[in-house]
């Protein structure tokens, strides 16, 4: 009978103990789930995130998504720092190059005669005999408001001018834009955010583009999405046949910024809606003519030019919003007319024929006696145009342009830049030819390109971190790795182009720099 008593207690203790841990277990967990639940959910993933973005943005029917929304308002702050991007880790290389003493040469100072636009002074103004008000001249105030445009009150000062206007009274004899102007963040947010108010094809040109107006009289010029950023030009196609691309036209902008030239027009990308900003609002009856839905739904259009404009190769939204490149308008030809120069190394631009450059070695020697490039700067110029078209893989360039204003005594103008960055795998040396028949270049470029060499100041990077701050960007990267890859393959080929030339001879590097009294500062090359 005795184990029996000592069993029963001993089981009864046994079950409070096991009573009591259960207890326990359930508080431990009830605390964790009511007082830790935020410490316990695990953060989203990048590229979770990525993916949802990528894919509300394409599927939006909306003009602009909140986030390319976003992207676009963060062009206004040129003072936000890169390390806000949870993406990006490091320092900004792009903000660095920027702050480098070649990338802030000081210029001569401006005259009078170095301005493309000038506001007239009160005092030309009580000069003029056609000057009936004088208020209304100096304010441009507009009598009448068009439809949809807003009323022009706009006076001397130049806080009350839009953003376009303010571009183009900032150009001058050596440069588009100052990189430093905040003109130019302002100019791009105005880009990609100003409402659409109309839309008309351009007349001219081989494909289709689009001429957009604003609110206030600005306009910008349109190239649209034709394929994706990855897709290849076939090797079989010739250049002339090639598609434009609106990624194109933006990192040639990026580009041509970070070599330091100045020379490109703005350009910013942004998602249209081809419903409610082209079709509904177009006053051009052959455009509107040529819309469609395609068997999956979208909405498509192909305007009418000599290459891809038919059922066949058509722009369509997915099923409306669309990318688009826009690229601010130069100054009207009547206030600011500019000469068109066929270049010397033009392509034959046929399947069977060469140029005169393609079969003569000793081409540069005419050249070099033929005005303009006999004096002064065009010569290197025209080989600054061609490192920049051989870096994004351009052989298109048939023409260039100048303010006749300036004469022969400016820059030149880097245009219609949507057929490079075709191929990433293939680098095109013939585009080099001028640099490589001349064996001359820029000091200033020169030293820029050496700066881009290397691992700090590397060129895919800081050209990288450029387009990081297009709106599209949020949508793919504006350029794929690869290309951006064969940027810095391309610019070795282009500094081994001139070592070879500075072993040949003595006269290679043509020194701009002499004139700013910066020449010293720098050892020769």
């Amino acid at each position: 009978m005795m184990p029996k008593l000592v069993r029963r207690p001993t089981r009864s203790l046994y079950l409070c103990l096991a009573g009591l841990s259960l207890a326990l277990h359930l508080f431990l967990v009830f605390f964790c789930v009511t007082v830790l639940q935020t410490a316990c959910v695990p953060p989203q993933s990048s590229s979770s995130s990525s993916a949802s973005v990528q894919t509300a943005a394409i599927q939006n029917t909306k003009p602009n998504s909140s986030t390319i929304q976003d992207k676009a308002t963060n062009l206004s702050r040129p003072d936000r720092k890169l390390e806000e991007d949870p993406k990006v880790r490091g320092r900004s290389k792009l903000d660095e190059l920027f702050n480098h003493p070649l990338y802030n040469l000081s210029h001569p100072e401006l005259q009078e005669d170095d301005w493309l636009l000038r506001v007239k002074a009160e005092e030309e103004e009580e000069k003029s005999d056609n000057l009936n008000d004088s208020n209304l001249e100096s304010n441009w105030e507009s009598a009448s408001v068009e439809e949809g445009y807003e009323k022009i009150s706009w006076t001397k000062d130049a806080h009350t001018h839009p953003p376009w206007l303010r571009f183009h009274l900032g150009i001058t004899r050596w440069q588009l834009y100052d990189r430093r102007d905040p003109v130019l963040e302002q100019l791009l947010q105005y880009l990609a955010t100003e409402r659409i108010l109309g839309a008309v094809q351009k007349s001219g040109g081989t494909q289709l583009k689009l001429v957009i107006s604003f609110p206030n009289y600005g306009q910008a010029l349109l190239k649209p999405m034709k394929q994706s950023r990855d897709a290849e030009t076939d090797l079989n196609l010739f250049y002339f046949s090639d598609f434009e691309r609106h990624n194109a036209e933006i990192a040639a902008f990026h580009l041509d910024r970070v070599l330091g030239f100045n020379r490109i027009p703005p350009v910013v990308g942004r998602l249209i809606n081809v419903t409610t900003e082209i079709r509904e609002i177009t006053t051009d009856r052959k455009l509107s003519r040529t819309f469609f839905k395609s068997p999956v739904g979208n909405v498509c259009f192909y305007g009418q030019c000599e290459y891809y404009c038919s059922t066949e190769h058509p722009v369509c939204g997915r099923p409306h919003a669309l990318e688009v490149s826009l690229a601010a308008f130069l100054p009207d030809l009547d206030l600011a007319p500019r000469r068109s120069w066929r270049s010397p190394w033009r392509r034959s631009y046929s399947r069977t024929k060469l140029a005169q450059w393609e079969k003569d070695p000793d081409y540069c020697d005419t050249v070099k006696k033929t005005p303009p490039y006999d004096q002064g700067t065009r010569l290197v110029d025209v080989i600054d145009m061609a490192i920049l078209d051989f870096l994004m893989s351009n052989m298109d360039r048939h023409h260039y342009e100048t303010f006749e204003k300036f004469g022969n005594k400016t820059f030149l103008l880097h245009l219609d830049n949507g057929r490079a960055f075709g191929r990433h795998s293939v680098d095109e040396p013939s585009i080099l030819t001028p640099l490589k028949q001349c064996c001359r270049i820029r000091r200033s470029t020169l030293l820029r390109l050496h700066l881009l060499s290397l691992p700090s100041f590397r060129l895919s990077d800081v050209l990288r971190e450029s387009l990081s701050q297009d709106p599209l960007s949020v949508v793919a990267p504006l350029l794929s790795e690869a290309h951006l890859s064969a940027l810095d393959r391309r610019l070795d080929t282009v500094l081994k182009a001139v070592h070879q030339c500075l072993d040949k001879h003595t006269d290679v590097v043509y020194n701009d720099m002499e004139d700013t009294g910066q020449s010293s500062d720098w050892k020769t090359l």
